[in-house]
């Protein structure tokens, strides 16, 4: 038996997408089936597709990409944290966590026990304020975690939270499903795809209690 947390949303044809991204789509071009000696398989999708993370490039022109993403920052020690606000995480709620320098951070919210259970995309889901990641900034945490497939709002602070979290060196991982896992203290592993050049990556991430 695994003590792992699978926390990673199952990527699947239909799944809920960004509106405007392209939609994931899994075909196979060979098939045992048909005859061919093999079956092989080809995918189509955004590389902000479901459990993913954003690279600095993607808000920041002539940032880094995702192949440059130091391997610590997402392997390691981490701190689940509650949010209650059921509109956005903003600076008040966050302060109470102390938030140290070096830190992952993942935020679950009311986000996780909704969000993923539906293919169709929520405008409303619950976002980080423009305040709440000036504090993030401040506090020069290591990377942020949200469940949501944004950490920016679609209605508001879009622009202006990627572009504060990323240009304070935070990593970002988007699209977690936090539904079984308890506010404490876990052991993170989240690995992207090393893709050169790109401004993301799907990703597969685990948890386990500490």
């Amino acid at each position: 038996m695994t003590n792992w947390i699978d926390v990673t949303v199952p990527v699947r044809n239909g799944m809920v997408h960004w509106p405007g991204d392209p939609e994931y789509l899994i075909r196979q071009v060979l098939d045992q089936k048909d005859g061919d000696i093999c079956t092989l398989s080809r995918i189509d999708l955004s590389v902000h597709t479901g459990t993913h993370m954003d690279a600095p490039r993607h808000f920041l022109q002539g940032a880094a990409t995702m192949e440059q993403m130091p391997i610590d920052a997402t392997i390691g020690p981490a701190r689940v944290i509650w949010i209650s606000d059921p509109v956005a995480i903003r600076r008040p709620e966050l302060e109470q966590y102390d938030l140290q320098p070096g830190e992952r951070i993942l935020i679950k919210t009311a986000n996780s026990a909704k969000r993923w259970n539906s293919d169709a995309f929520d405008e409303d889901y619950i976002f980080i304020a423009a305040d709440a990641a000036a504090y993030m900034a401040e506090r020069r945490i290591r990377t942020i975690g949200v469940d949501a497939l944004s950490v920016g709002g679609f209605k508001q602070d879009m622009v202006e939270t990627h572009q504060t979290i990323l240009r304070a060196d935070i990593w970002i991982i988007e699209g977690l499903n936090l539904s079984a896992v308890e506010p404490g203290d876990y052991e993170l592993v989240c690995l992207p795809l090393k893709l050169v050049g790109s401004d993301g990556s799907p990703a597969r991430a685990v948890l386990r209690k500490i």
